[in-house]
């Protein structure tokens, strides 16, 4: 399969050290199957930080998913188990770290951080905290590769 990474620069070599921590699935390296969702992060990106929309190609055998050579988890839908597993992500004050090498999944919402806190203060639970950061244009899957094993596992096209 080939997936997609959108951004303000072309990825040569992909350096996990640069990833930011707190988002959906963690401090990874993150991309779609879906080239025009690529293109929208990467146009967002250049708009935030200067710069031209650039996608990056990778090529990936999902087979590796399902031999046993990586960790993974799946999340096909808008779940609470997916809530939960971005809630601990996302939140700051958790300290969560998970040890898979790539995770599948829906997107959640840029606005993610706000409704932590409604939850932490008990202004909403947990099903309502699903229904607040669903990705407001649709279901959007994400890749996360978040080890050097996964890493490994792309090839630049």
């Amino acid at each position: 399969m080939i997936l997609y990474h959108g951004s303000n620069v072309i990825i040569e070599k992909i350096d996990l050290g640069r990833s930011k921590p707190y988002k959906d699935f963690g401090r990874g390296f993150y991309l779609s199957a879906e080239k025009d969702q690529a293109l929208k992060l990467a146009t967002f990106r250049a708009l935030a930080l200067g710069g031209t929309p650039l996608i990056s190609a990778f090529e990936f055998d999902e087979a590796c998913l399902y031999d046993g050579s990586l960790s993974y988890l799946s999340f096909d839908a808008y779940t609470e188990d997916w809530a939960n597993f971005i809630f601990r992500n996302r939140n700051e004050a958790d300290n969560f770290q998970h040890e898979y090498d790539v995770i599948y999944g829906p997107i959640a919402n840029d606005r993610v951080g706000f409704q932590i806190q409604k939850l932490e203060d008990g202004s909403i639970d947990m099903e309502e905290f699903l229904h607040r950061i669903k990705y407001f244009k649709g279901v959007t899957y994400q890749y996360f590769f978040g080890t050097e094993l996964a890493i490994s596992y792309l090839r630049k096209l």
